[in-house]
């Protein structure tokens, strides 16, 4: 599934020359995750394609003359499509290739050279630990230090992630987005778009029965014990008062193995309203658009994609004529399915595309919680 990669802003800069180049600011989830060049872009898909071939999305060609106005900003949209359409194939995103392309641009957007360095990694119960690590160090890397160190079984890493969570005002927390694997944490907070972050870990799965696949593991337990009552403490699930009652009770027998496994509902409201995120959903056949207004619309679809995949996999498992690649936990699983068409509903719109909403489509209300 596509990643959520813009490019709303490029400059226009001088080079050694005297002549000018454009240097576009890229955004991944919202946040900026790097400024790069055409020149380099182009570079990068060449490589790409000498390893895989021509199963790349288009690149937009080279011009030999001066761009028009209309003519920079097809290139834009076409560069902001072609990141989105080469995120698909997960091979692709484990590529060498692919992963030091793209942690050389982070470095080099925020001047930041490969170095030894201490992060703090903030834990479900709200305690920080610090792990060293190389500035360039990848999220995927990042997270298996910190498994390291608190002892989690390393077949699970693909149950977890790093986040980037925010601290607002009366020590409330805000999930802002899920850092994908060839992220740079280190270079993430370095963001001038970003302000009381830190980088924390928590469980990278929604459906409630994969909760069993971790039991065998203390270390686990412990953090999605913590992330449970984390989650209650500050408003993000909201138990049936017999479910809390139950809850309390196991934690007074320090039972952590059930109170992970009681079963409550998601959150319910979200951050003030900032960002659209609008999915279709379909009842008997019946196609209806939701609309919700969040400041946390890319980690909100992160995870409806989550869910998807979650979803189908479970499906394939079930059916063994099905035939489907899913990333799943971070390792790639093929299935068989028989159906040769399926719709796409995941695909980005264009930034200045309109959707006028249908009648009868669901619109969420005024938002009012600090969000996940």
């Amino acid at each position: 599934m596509k990643m959520h990669f813009c490019i709303p802003v490029s400059q226009q800069r001088p080079d050694a020359l005297g002549g000018r180049y454009t240097l576009y600011s890229v955004y991944l989830d919202g946040l900026l995750f790097c400024r790069v060049r055409y020149s380099q872009l182009h570079r990068w898909n060449e490589q790409l394609r000498r390893v895989f071939g021509n199963c790349l999305p288009p690149f937009p060609p080279k011009y030999y003359l001066a761009m028009t106005t209309s003519m920079a900003n097809e290139r834009r949209d076409q560069l902001e499509h072609y990141l989105q359409n080469v995120t698909v194939d997960p091979n692709m995103l484990r590529s060498d290739v692919f992963v030091e392309f793209l942690k050389r641009v982070q470095l080099d957007t925020f001047s930041i050279t490969a170095k030894k360095a201490a992060l703090d990694i903030l834990l479900p119960d709200g305690r920080s630990m610090e792990v060293e690590i190389l500035t360039s160090d990848t999220a995927e890397r990042v997270l298996e230090v910190v498994s390291h160190k608190i002892g989690l079984c390393r077949e699970l890493l693909g149950y977890f992630g790093l986040f980037l969570i925010r601290f607002c005002k009366e020590g409330k927390l805000s999930v802002m987005k899920k850092l994908a694997d060839f992220e740079l944490p280190y270079v993430s907070l370095r963001s001038s778009e970003l302000e009381n972050c830190k980088v924390g870990l928590r469980k990278w799965y929604l459906d409630p029965s994969l909760d069993s696949m971790l039991m065998d593991c203390r270390a686990a337990v412990n953090l999605i014990y913590m992330q449970a009552i984390q989650d209650i403490q500050g408003g993000w699930a909201e138990p049936t008062r017999a479910q809390r009652q139950k809850l309390e009770a196991l934690q007074e027998e320090g039972n952590q193995t059930k109170g992970t496994l009681l079963d409550m509902d998601g959150p319910q409201r979200t951050l003030n309203q900032n960002l659209e995120l609008r999915f279709q959903y379909s009842e008997e056949s019946h196609w209806q658009w939701f609309v919700l207004y969040t400041k946390q619309a890319f980690l909100l679809s992160s995870c409806l994609k989550k869910m998807i995949s979650e979803k189908m996999a479970k499906r394939a498992a079930e059916n063994p004529e099905m035939q489907i690649e899913v990333l799943d936990q971070g390792k790639r699983k093929k299935y068989h399915i028989q159906q040769s068409q399926q719709k796409d509903y995941s695909s980005f719109l264009p930034r200045t595309s309109k959707i006028k909403t249908a009648e009868g489509d669901c619109v969420s209300g005024t938002p009012e919680e600090e969000g996940l």
